[in-house]
């Protein structure tokens, strides 16, 4: 028997058209379109292993290679069942159009409701101070996860004392109708087998999970940046059915530093310096975040002028590599109060008198230099 022959197609008929073709036969071979025919039966059950083996890749390809059937000669999952001309199938809840009539024929839900799928990922944030920012530290928050349902292990079921399955009534197939054409397939509670063992997961409601309360540490690595977000692989919920667990994510808050400002990896700190360490030159000690530092200021510095300490800066996370600290030196006047100290300034500026602003002076209205004047 050549299943192409039965169905009526060719070899290499697209899989559109062997559906079509079963349905086309299915309607008209059918056992309660013909009740008491034995020779409709058998043709009809013929069709069904037919589409049951082409009607799947994998089976038609060894088919195809082989020519023997892989499959048990049985009635598909999905069947065309006959035909109901009611009012409620043709003008009521159930009426379809053409476009959605074949929609879900051939597509049992049990597959679907059993699926494996992957759990969600969980979001929390953390606040660490820019110190343990700078030298990493370790953080824990809570989370509420979904988690394999100890109660049934997952599956959503426990076992029972077995009794009819409700879903079919104890039959193995369930009756669906698309406008006025009935189908039926196998029950995808009980497996077509019309009983059942065992009984819904109280503790879950069938889910296969349940929610738990976790304290999960965070490790936040040297250097963390404001508003970093770090991965914690498998913090997340479980999944459905054996499926993969989510990930946490956990944003980074870092707190403000009184003297620190980052910028990438690099800090910028201002220092202040006294009149006579800026003209006279200087070692001033400056604070880092590993401690104090000392720093050469030259004679002549002027307020405002940078310096830079390589490698003082943060931490680059994942790397050995540091930014540097930049320091910005600000010039600070001692308050005068007595004659002596206001006699030393005069005598400082007669000896230095020069005019500091005198690059900013507009230069005078008239005649250029050299040009002689109108009277």
């Amino acid at each position: 028997m050549d299943l192409y022959d039965v169905l009526g197609v060719k070899r290499d008929a697209s899989p559109g058209e062997i559906k079509r073709a079963y349905l086309r036969l299915a309607r008209r071979f059918h056992p309660d379109i013909n009740p008491g025919d034995q020779a409709a039966e058998v043709r009809f059950r013929q069709i069904a292993l037919a589409y049951e083996t082409l009607g799947d890749a994998e089976r038609r390809r060894q088919y195809d290679q082989t020519g023997a059937v892989s499959a048990s000669p049985e009635l598909p999952t999905f069947l065309f069942e006959g035909f109901d001309f009611s009012v409620e199938a043709v003008l009521g809840d159930r009426a379809s159009t053409f476009g959605d009539l074949f929609a879900d024929v051939l597509r049992g839900d049990a597959h679907v409701a059993t699926q494996p799928g992957r759990g969600a990922d969980l979001h929390a944030s953390v606040t660490v101070s820019f110190e343990d920012a700078m030298r990493g530290t370790t953080r824990s928050v809570t989370v509420t996860r979904h988690e394999t349902c100890r109660a049934c292990g997952g599956s959503g079921l426990v076992r029972a004392p077995e009794t009819p399955c409700l879903r079919c009534g104890g039959v193995g197939t369930v009756r669906s109708a698309r406008g006025h054409m009935v189908f039926s397939r196998v029950c995808s509670y009980c497996g077509g087998l019309g009983r059942q063992a065992t009984s819904v997961c109280r503790s879950c409601g069938g889910e296969g999970l349940e929610a738990r309360a976790e304290l999960v540490p965070v490790e936040v690595p040297a250097g963390a940046a404001d508003q970093a977000r770090l991965r914690v692989p498998g913090k997340g919920s479980a999944g459905r059915h054996g499926g993969s667990v989510g990930d946490l994510y956990v944003s980074v808050q870092v707190l403000p530093h009184p003297l620190f400002r980052r910028d990438g990896n690099d800090l910028h700190l201002q220092v202040p310096i006294a009149i006579y360490e800026a003209g006279l030159g200087a070692r001033i000690e400056v604070p880092t975040i590993d401690g104090p530092a000392t720093l050469r200021v030259p004679p002549g510095t002027q307020s405002g002028q940078r310096f830079r300490l390589r490698g003082r800066g943060a931490p680059s996370p994942g790397s050995d590599r540091r930014g540097d600290l930049l320091v910005e030196v600000r010039l600070v006047l001692p308050p005068v109060l007595d004659e002596r100290s206001k006699a030393l300034l005069r005598e400082f500026g007669q000896i230095h008198g020069e005019d500091v602003r005198g690059e900013m002076r507009a230069p005078a209205e008239g005649p250029s230099a050299g040009e002689p004047s109108s009277s």
